[in-house]
């Protein structure tokens, strides 16, 4: 448990963060429809500018993840963390301010923009920052203990909902978001950067090449050269057949995911008329179930069962919750398909554990063969599928 207790901080960030996050996720719907079609509770037009947004926000964060990871590597996951918790302030200050056409509008550019960064670069720098300070053979528990924390933030966040107006809720949004770039920089140890880190592991003759290269002082590192391209994440891809399945199980998983939570909400408004408070009390019982299992149930099962045997698991009931509120008859449906997260949230710290254990206990970078670029797998799977 040192360890992990050392990640104490790590975890305080990721809670606050995830905190102001997810509270304004019930919120948002109602705004939505409010700004884009006022009085009704069917709205075409916000379905579609939500998934033209997802789409936009899931292509920058492919291109976008595995630079980060290259940075992080190169100057810390501090510094890098810094970044996407500061910009993910400035959209909800915007709907703090004012939630008419006009604002409503300036956030969803401005969303679109500091999400392509941010969507799933704060996850994924965690996950870094645990594998810098974890043994291998504690990783799976250390990452269920992880998304347990943002779990219990989404419980916390989605319940203040519940008790606050829609005004108060993006103004104890903005406040908490703030909170945590304030407390992330003055409590957080940057993660411990090992000088072997830029040693490649898929192509070990290159490293000759490698430390002469970081020999010559002369040259100034150009960042964007360094970002790898299409053809250096297909090489990582194939230097590992474990790491291809996991990378194609994360994306087909998470494509299902963002579709259904993009018109989830706008579903059940249009047919149960759910508003603000019943979406906060869905999301509150989702993220109840999903932390117990997170924080109780995966610490023993990980081990017991296999990382292999738990991701069948929760790709088995991520499934079947999906087909539940597809044919909801009733409102208490989707309350039952809820409960389901005890066991599907198993999925996405299985994948990490299995990725991680691929390339090392210290190791988080793989060099491409011929451009010496390199490149975070684990920035390239959070690319390939953002995490919740």
């Amino acid at each position: 448990m040192g360890k992990l207790s050392g990640l104490r901080h790590l975890f305080m960030t990721l809670f606050l963060h995830n905190f102001a996050s997810f509270m304004v996720i019930p919120a948002i719907t109602d705004v939505t429809m409010a700004a884009l079609c006022p009085g009704r509770d069917e709205c075409s037009l916000a379905i579609y500018i939500s998934g033209f947004q997802q789409a936009i926000i899931g292509l920058g964060s492919f291109v976008m993840m595995p630079l980060v990871g290259n940075l992080s590597d190169k100057y810390g996951r501090k510094a890098l963390l810094t970044v996407p918790i500061t910009l993910t302030i400035f959209p909800l200050a915007i709907l703090a301010y004012s939630r008419t056409r006009s604002f409503f509008y300036a956030y969803y550019i401005l969303k679109i923009l500091t999400a392509m960064f941010c969507e799933g670069s704060v996850h994924c720098l965690s996950l870094a920052y645990v594998a810098d300070n974890v043994p291998e053979g504690r990783r799976a528990s250390a990452f269920g203990i992880l998304s347990g924390i943002g779990s219990c933030a989404f419980v916390c966040g989605t319940l203040s909902t519940r008790f606050l107006s829609t005004a108060s809720t993006f103004q104890v949004s903005t406040a908490m978001a703030m909170l945590s770039a304030v407390y992330m920089r003055v409590f957080l140890p940057d993660s411990i950067i090992n000088d072997n880190l830029s040693t490649p592991i898929i192509s070990e003759g290159k490293s000759d090449d490698v430390a002469n290269q970081n020999e010559e002082p002369g040259k100034k590192m150009q960042v964007f050269k360094t970002m790898p391209s299409m053809e250096d994440m297909l090489a990582l891809l194939k230097s590992s057949l474990t790491f291809s399945q996991a990378a194609i199980v994360s994306f087909f998983s998470n494509l299902a995911d963002v579709g259904l939570h993009a018109s989830l909400l706008y579903y059940l408004k249009a047919r149960f008329h759910f508003n603000k408070d019943q979406f906060a009390d869905l999301m509150v019982i989702t993220g109840v179930a999903g932390t117990i299992s997170q924080l109780l149930l995966m610490p023993i099962l990980a081990p017991a069962l296999g990382e292999e045997r738990l991701l069948s698991v929760g790709l088995f009931f991520s499934s079947a919750h999906m087909i539940f509120y597809s044919i909801a008859w009733s409102f208490w449906v989707p309350y039952a398909a809820a409960m389901f997260s005890l066991f599907y949230v198993f999925s996405q710290p299985c994948i990490r554990s299995i990725v991680s254990k691929q390339i090392g206990p210290c190791e988080q970078l793989c060099s491409c063969p011929k451009e010496r670029h390199f490149i975070s797998p684990v920035s390239v799977l959070c690319a390939s599928g953002l995490p919740r």
